[in-house]
Formats: C-alpha cells, sequence, structure tokens
C-alpha cells in the first residue's frame, strides 16, 4: 500500500472517531449540568481541555460559557479539533482514496460533512441534543459500514488502528479532565454531586450499562479501572491498545513476540504494560499521573507509526 494511501485512511478514521468524542463530550455534560445540584456552579471549560485547545478558546471567545464552548466545539472552523473542522479534514481524506475504500464509506462521510456544514449555516439553532445526537449516528454508522464492507487488509487494518488510537486516548482524557477538573473540591467525594460525575463519565463512552453489569454501584476507582482496564469493554484504554496492536503486526506480517519497526516496539510496550497494571497501586501512585504518563505513551506511538509507515520526506534537490 502506498503511504500516502495508508496516511489517508489512517487520519480518516481518527478524525471521525474525535467527531463521535465530542459529541459525547457536550452532550453529556450538557446533561450533567442539568442534573446538578442547586449551588453547584456549573462548567465547561473542562470540555475545552480535553481537546487540548484552551489557549485558542480563551483567545476566540473568552469566557467559557455554555453558549461559547458549544460553539467552538462544533462550528468553529478556526478550532482544528471542532466537529465541523474534524469532519471537513475526514472528508478530504476520504476523496484522496475513493478508489480504495466502498462507496458506501464515502457517502456517509460525505453526508456527515454535509450535515453539519448545513447546521452551521443556519442563522438560528436550537440547543444541540438532536445534531449531536445524529453526530453521533453518523460515526457509529461509518464504522458498522467499514466493518461491514472493507476487505480485511491493510487498509482495514490501517482504518482500525487509527479508530482504536483516537479512542484510547480520549478515554483517557475524559477520566482525568472530568474527574480532577469538575469535581469541585476534595469534600465532595462520595457525595451526590461526585456519584453525578462518575456517571457521566461512563455516559461519555456509552459504558454506563456494561459498568453496572460487572460492578454494580458507581465508585469512581472502579469507573477509571473500568474505561482504562478492562479488557472486553470496547471503549477501555486496554482493550483499544490490545486491538490496535493486533492490526499493527498484521499490517507488518509479524506473527513473532518480537518486533520489526519503532511503531511495533511502542504499542507492543504499552499493551503489555496496561496488562500488567492493577487499579489499586495505580490509586495509589496517583490516578491523574498515571493518566498523564498514558497519554504521553499513546503519543509516542502515534509518531511512531506516522516514522514508521508515513514520514514526511523532502522533496529531491533539483
Amino acid at each position: 500500500m502506498l503511504s500516502r494511501v495508508a496516511d489517508s485512511i489512517y487520519w480518516m478514521t481518527r478524525y471521525v472517531e474525535r467527531v463521535e468524542n465530542v459529541a459525547r463530550f457536550i452532550d453529556v455534560n450538557a446533561l450533567l449540568m442539568i442534573d446538578l445540584l442547586p449551588g453547584v456552579e456549573q462548567q465547561w471549560e473542562p470540555l475545552v481541555e480535553i481537546t487540548g485547545d484552551a489557549e485558542t478558546f480563551k483567545q476566540r471567545h473568552g469566557e467559557p460559557n455554555q453558549d461559547n464552548v458549544i460553539e467552538f466545539l462544533t462550528f468553529d472552523t478556526e478550532n482544528p479539533n471542532s466537529i465541523i473542522s474534524c469532519l471537513r479534514k475526514a472528508r478530504e481524506n476520504a476523496r484522496s482514496i475513493r478508489e480504495i475504500i466502498s462507496s458506501p464509506m464515502w457517502a456517509e462521510i460525505n453526508e456527515a460533512y454535509l450535515f453539519v456544514e448545513a447546521e452551521a449555516a443556519r442563522s438560528r439553532r436550537d440547543y444541540p441534543f438532536q445534531f449531536l445526537k445524529q453526530v453521533k449516528r453518523y460515526s457509529q454508522i461509518l464504522e458498522g459500514v467499514t466493518d461491514a464492507t472493507l476487505s480485511r487488509d491493510e487498509a482495514w487494518h490501517f482504518s482500525r488502528m487509527g479508530r482504536l488510537l483516537e479512542r484510547a486516548d480520549k478515554s483517557t482524557r475524559i477520566v482525568d479532565v472530568k474527574y480532577f477538573m469538575l469535581l469541585p473540591s476534595p469534600d465532595d467525594v462520595g457525595s451526590p454531586t461526585d456519584d453525578l460525575h462518575w456517571t457521566a463519565v461512563l455516559q461519555s463512552a456509552s459504558a454506563y450499562e456494561m459498568y453496572r453489569q460487572k460492578h454494580g454501584m458507581v465508585r469512581s476507582d472502579k469507573t477509571a479501572e473500568f474505561l482504562v482496564l478492562d479488557p472486553l469493554f470496547p471503549r477501555s484504554v486496554r482493550h483499544c491498545v490490545k486491538r490496535a496492536d493486533e492490526s499493527l503486526r498484521a499490517i507488518g506480517g509479524n506473527s513473532t513476540p518480537t518486533f520489526r519497526n519503532p511503531a511495533e516496539r511502542r504499542l507492543g510496550q504499552l499493551a503489555a504494560y496496561l496488562d500488567y497494571t492493577v487499579m489499586d497501586e495505580v490509586i495509589l501512585d496517583g490516578l491523574h499521573e498515571f493518566l498523564d504518563d498514558l497519554q504521553a505513551r499513546l503519543n509516542e506511538v502515534g509518531n511512531a507509526i506516522q516514522q514508521s509507515f508515513f514520514p514526511l520526506r523532502p522533496a529531491n534537490p533539483t
């Protein structure tokens, strides 16, 4: 497969997964604000922190209130991580590899972008619950269409790897930011407000029902364990990393326990690290520090994939 094609399909699915996660964050946070007890301050700034665009937001919008944050994360074309910006980039990547992906895949990405663009052009927009629901649906349909129409070759593995690594990254961020920034004070640990926040964390990952089936009562340590270390839940960091590692090895044709390139080394190390991590020890050492380290490791994996499969090469001298 050409490096350009691999790069496009990898980033196409990363951007679509990012769109779904941003829609999830806004939707669940809005519902959380409705359910908060009287006197508890509404907080929207953590949603900007999740995407790492806090400075850009302050320069463009100033006060992190509900309207400004929602506009920034949905329709602001100057925000590279907004829904409309990510869908635009996903669509351009898809357009460049029309001959590789299936027609239904292109149709879904194109329809999703046109839907968001039309919504952005409206002079008056209602509160975006239905809009966010439709955005999430487009992403989920695309994932299903991809699995149903794409041969299990290199293209499919690159698409799956991009989606899973993006999902893993956002799972670490939602756990970290929701807890350490939304929780008003340490005195609220174990309070109804604390329970609402952790329930919102689970809902952000569509994990609430599966968590309740396994653990019952919502607890902070068990929620973090489920979203980070559960081997079976499809949005947990451990599950995503393990499946991404399978695709990476399939791309390289490597069935041995060793590594053949920097990407296999980095991703294999991370998968093994999560296999042998125990949440009780993580809590003792510091959940925030652990999640920061995970995000750094995932960034290293992404850089290694770039280096191994689609590095930028200088133009030939004339």
